[in-house]
């Protein structure tokens, strides 16, 4: 195949000179100033691009040109990310459409149920003249001009507004149609993927082939190649700003709400103004998706700057304000239309448990796109769950009872004697009775604990840690008191709470902007200042999303080499590595830098880290190694503990301590009586499916899975191989085999390498902080200090920022630990 190559020669004070060549060397065309100056010039043919200043381009063939050089590659990153999670252009595209269908039968129905019915034959409280037959549905609708006198100028304003933000949506919908138009092109025919292969597909080799295509396409131009950090970036830049703002507490998420004390308080509508305000909106401090205004970037015009966005809060607010009765209109019609029928069927639905907004935010990591959260927070559910079912009120369980029995003997008399004859439902309201008494039978039996409940908070929270990676420092042994549960409700909702907070948003939101956020104005400029970096290729995204663990790591985290003081203690000295350059400004809290790089290597084994990132992923793995040589039983060092920690997650995650510990005992022992001790070694991964059927079950929805279905860079496979580099025989992996990619290897082994990880990381974090007696220092962070006593402790940032809000997360408990 040959492809034209453009050279464009740029001289000064000279006209541009184009030739077209073909690859295989011969000129094909030639369009000098005259015959003679390129016939006589044979040298200046000869010269290569670097020695004459020649640029040569590579324009693609046929259709791939319309992939080079794409201008807004965050816009086309995101929608090919949603194009694949979404399963493809038919299914987005009908999506969209029962969208627009759903907001018009959202708004007619409800205009029919408020001005079309006349309730008063509906509930026979009026007798229709003349009427010999049963009252039917028809004789309840009022007629036209009925109808039409009826609505007042509230009912069509309304459905004027209705009506304009429905054309937009339209206009929003036959836009996104030929943008995904032109990615279901680029799918079929740059990737060479159909939409019939998308859900065998993981994003981990969507976004292999797209760093294939970018070689070919240029996409972008100013790289030759892009790395999965980059990709990453362009889908996750405002993003990874919001998470960024969330760690360090510069967002006012947090209210103080008499008689029930500090709330959290993050919903949609608040979000979203939130995301207009800072990223996307058209007084947003970007410039466009992935510039931010140079004046942000300048000291000079901080307090101008903050004056500006200020203002702009302020007047988000007020429109929030004038708008108010339309959202809450909205926001009850459709809570109504989407709870009413699940509550009816199930009255126990808001009874249930989700993560809330703010949860989300705050145990996501930096580069983590939402499959790979989703995936995370789904594994979390069940150990959360029982985790807060665990703690019962005793007064509340007594008063459940009495209330249950109650209602629930009513209700038994109500339903026998429906079933011994039918008319007893005519009877007026006797439906809503038993509807009634259902609902409260099933909110008293939430307040019931279980019989068979085991108290075991400790390893409950420990296991919810496992999946979200994510604690606070001052839950770590105080798993069963009540505040420590109160702020994991605070990530771990009721449905009935968010529900709650959603029909009150239109009402806080207004005041939050005006009030709360505003006072922040000054905090968010230099929070941009300090903290965007530009990146080649990328443009300007936030600096914590670099994951550089020297600028914005935390040396209580750092996990660096070690050498054994004594082999019988846990106690190490650290050499050879200088400790990070980092402050608490700069820091991010709760180890997210640290837990954010091992969850992105793992889920892109392929990426090349700087040193000082692989240095630190190198570091945990060979302190790892080290310890797993340790009989157990002998010293009960952090990575035994996390293993053990680790058994308990399931039956899975036990088989693959089983044989990491067997290989550690194989190690100092003889393997018979190993093999007494354990049993037969298993290979971790075998299933019982035969071959032919076994691919076809673990491809089918690959889209939904983290990362690639095998990481060479886990702790997982270090101490595999440090098993299996000795002859030791059994090893997590299989007996003495390298992992291989293939199918049949459990698409779980990320997730369990990840669990691993987290719980070896939190333990040394621990241990250091309780060796180093680094409670005390803790406690006196600058996130509870006055701004005095915070400036003077920051000279380099005195005349740069306003002081942040204290993170109330991280804070460390004294007394708990002496």
């Amino acid at each position: 195949m040959k492809r034209d190559t453009v050279i464009t020669c740029v001289e000064p004070n000279r006209r541009t000179r184009t030739m077209t060549t073909v690859l295989d060397g011969s000129y094909q065309q030639l369009d000098p100033f005259s015959e003679g100056e390129a016939g006589g010039n044979d040298d200046e043919r000869e010269e290569t691009p670097h020695e004459s200043g020649v640029m040569i381009h590579v324009v693609p063939e046929g259709g791939k040109a319309r992939w080079n050089h794409i201008e807004d590659l965050d816009s086309f990153f995101t929608r090919m990310y949603h194009y694949h999670q979404k399963h493809g252009f038919g299914c987005m595209m009908l999506q969209e459409v029962l969208e627009l269908g759903q907001f018009i039968f959202v708004v007619a129905f409800s205009t029919f149920l408020f001005h079309c019915v006349d309730y008063s034959i509906l509930f026979k409280d009026k007798l229709i003249e003349n009427n010999s037959h049963k009252t039917t549905i028809a004789d309840a609708i009022l007629s036209s001009k009925e109808i039409i006198d009826s609505m007042g100028l509230v009912t069509w304003l309304c459905i004027l507004v209705a009506g304009i933000f429905w054309i937009l949506r339209l206009v929003k919908v036959l836009y996104h149609l030929t943008q995904f138009w032109d990615i279901k092109n680029f799918f079929n025919v740059a990737l060479k993927i159909a939409d019939s292969d998308l859900d065998n597909l993981t994003w981990h080799e969507i976004q292999k082939r797209v760093r294939e295509v970018q070689k070919e396409q240029e996409m972008c131009i100013h790289k030759r190649e892009l790395t999965e950090l980059d990709i990453y970036h362009r889908i996750l830049r405002f993003k990874n700003y919001m998470v960024a703002m969330i760690n360090k507490s510069l967002l006012p998420v947090r209210l103080k709400v008499p008689v029930i004390g500090e709330v959290i308080f993050m919903t949609r509508g608040l979000k979203y103004n939130m995301e207009l305000l800072l990223f996307w909106g058209p007084w947003s401090p970007f410039e466009n998706n992935w510039h931010l205004k140079e004046d942000y970037k300048k000291l000079n015009k901080r307090q101008e700057l903050a004056r500006a966005l200020s203002k702009h809060i302020l007047w988000v607010g007020i429109a929030n304000l004038i708008l108010c009765p339309v959202i809450v209109l909205w926001q009850i019609l459709y809570s109504f239309f989407n709870y009413g029928e699940i509550i009816k069927r199930e009255p126990g639905t808001l009874g249930t448990r989700m993560w809330s907004l703010y949860g989300r935010l705050y145990l996501r990591h930096f580069n983590e796109l939402d499959h790979e959260l989703n995936a995370r927070l789904n594994r979390a559910y069940r150990p959360a769950s029982k985790y807060m079912s665990i703690f019962t009120s005793p007064v509340m369980t007594v008063l459940a009872k009495n209330v249950a029995f109650v209602a629930g003997s009513i209700l038994a008399v109500l339903i026998i004697l429906t079933v011994y004859d039918e008319d007893v439902l005519s009877v007026e309201h006797i439906l809503t009775t038993i509807t009634c008494l259902g609902a409260l039978v099933a909110a008293a039996r939430a307040f019931i604990p279980d019989e068979n409940l085991v108290w075991c908070p400790e390893t409950l929270l420990t296991a919810v840690l496992a999946h979200t990676h994510y604690r606070p420092d001052s839950w770590k042994g105080y798993a069963h008191t009540q505040s420590t549960r109160s702020q994991v409700a605070q990530l771990f909702q009721y449905r009935a709470v968010h529900l709650i907070e959603e029909l009150l948003s239109p009402l806080f939101t207004p005041f939050i902007l005006c009030f709360l956020m505003r006072q922040r104005a000054l905090d968010i400029v230099d929070f941009y200042r300090n903290f965007t970096i530009e990146v080649t290729g990328v443009g300007d995204v936030c600096s914590f999303a670099q994951m550089d663990v020297r600028k914005h790591g935390n040396p209580m985290w750092q996990t660096l080499p070690i050498t054994p003081i004594d082999d019988k203690t846990e106690e190490y000295d650290n050499f050879g590595i200088p400790a990070p350059m980092s402050n608490q400004y700069t820091q991010a809290e709760d180890g997210k830098t640290e837990l954010s790089l091992i969850h992105f290597t793992l889920t892109n084994p392929e990426w090349k880290p700087p040193s000082h990132a692989e240095n630190f992923v190198t570091a945990l793995r060979e302190r790892a190694k080290r310890e797993v040589s340790v009989v157990p039983g002998e010293v009960i060092n952090p990575l035994m503990s996390s293993l053990n920690s680790l058994s308990s997650l399931g039956p899975g995650y036990n088989d693959i301590v089983a044989n990491i510990i067997r290989g550690s005992v194989v190690n100092n022992l003889s393997l018979q009586g190993a093999s007494q001790v354990f049993g037969p070694a298993t290979s971790y991964g075998e299933t019982e499916t035969g071959g032919g059927r076994e691919e076809e079950f673990v491809r089918r929805g690959m889209s939904k899975a983290e990362g690639p279905l095998h990481c060479e860079r886990g702790l997982l496979y270090e101490l595999q191989q440090g098993i299996s580099n000795q002859s030791l025989g059994a090893s997590v992996f299989g007996s003495g085999q390298e992992l291989t990619a293939d199918l049949s290897v459990s698409v779980e082994l990320t997730a369990a390498d990840m669990s691993l990880s987290t719980l070896y990381l939190h333990e040394l974090h621990h241990r250091q902080v309780r060796r180093r007696g680094y409670h005390e220092m803790a406690t006196r962070s600058i996130w509870q200090r006055s701004p005095l006593q915070e400036l003077a402790t920051l000279p380099e940032v005195r005349q740069e920022r306003a002081p942040l809000l204290r993170h109330q997360d991280s804070s460390i408990r004294t007394t708990r630990d002496s």
